[in-house]
């Protein structure tokens, strides 16, 4: 009997140390982006197998070191903050609203920055509103990265990007390290390829309010493949992926989501 008891607790001890090592790799590499191949969330992340998600801020982080004292190996603490970036996420829709609406007005690039900019600030803060010690460290990081505890302001981004479309791009983008630390780096991925296309804007003189969009193909209807999204076939249509905008304007009665197209979905290209 005895033996028979050892032998079990040994079987049991194997099995709990192969479903531990299971674990430690998944949450090594969760995803199917490796997180860490991104420059920008490289800089605001640490591979941690202990965390749920893989993943946990660095202390080196000007965004989010702030959150490094979180338990980021605990389900709970992690979901509660996952919940939280979910609803950021939603929220942020109101945003492509504002720039849809107020692009058919025909308002100028200046205005919709402001515009969005300003929106995007007060959303992110309002995502703590049942969270006091979150919200005090996200105000105690803007005062450091924008001298201003409500996050940086249109003119802030303008006087570094010097450009309102990238001030617009820059309010429409999301943080990747928070995504990778809360399991949604994959959902999201997309989003974080659009800062990249303003490279060029970054790099050049002010452009003017309302800059021509690229020439489109001959074709009037572009059908979705698998592996699609909006700056990919942006590229192919017009050569220029930071035209993504252009696309989402021509078909914002059947896109509610830049970030969610479907392979087969017919879209208009001019």
């Amino acid at each position: 009997m005895n033996k028979i008891r050892k032998l079990t607790a040994a079987w049991l001890a194997s099995v709990l140390f192969i479903m531990q090592a299971s674990m430690t790799v998944f949450a090594a590499q969760p995803y199917e982006h490796d997180p860490m191949a991104n420059p920008k969330a490289a800089q605001d992340i640490v591979v941690n197998p202990n965390a749920v998600y893989g993943y946990s801020p660095s202390p080196d982080s000007k965004r989010l070191r702030e959150f490094v004292d979180y338990n980021w190996s605990d389900p709970a603490v992690v979901n509660e903050m996952r919940a939280q970036r979910e609803a950021y996420h939603e929220s942020m829709q109101e945003l492509y609203a504002i720039v849809i609406k107020m692009r058919a007005e025909g308002k100028p690039a200046s205005d919709i920055a402001w515009a969005v900019s300003t929106r995007r600030n007060e959303i992110r803060l309002e995502a703590y509103k049942d969270d006091p010690e979150g919200l005090a460290k996200v105000k105690k990081s803007n005062l450091e990265n924008y001298g201003n505890e409500n996050g940086g302001t249109p003119g802030f981004f303008y006087d570094k990007y010097g450009s309102w479309e990238a001030v617009i791009e820059k309010a429409l983008s999301t943080n990747a390290g928070a995504d990778a630390c809360l399991g949604l780096y994959d959902k999201y991925y997309d989003t974080y390829l659009l800062p990249v296309t303003q490279t060029a804007v970054q790099n050049s003189t002010p452009q003017s309010d309302t800059p021509a969009p690229a020439e489109a193909a001959a074709d009037t209807v572009y059908t979705v493949i698998s592996g699609d999204t909006l700056i990919r076939i942006a590229e192919k249509v017009y050569g220029n992926a930071a035209d993504w905008r252009v696309l989402y304007d021509l078909n914002a009665d059947s896109i509610r989501d830049p970030n969610r197209i479907f392979v087969g979905q017919e879209l208009k290209i001019r």
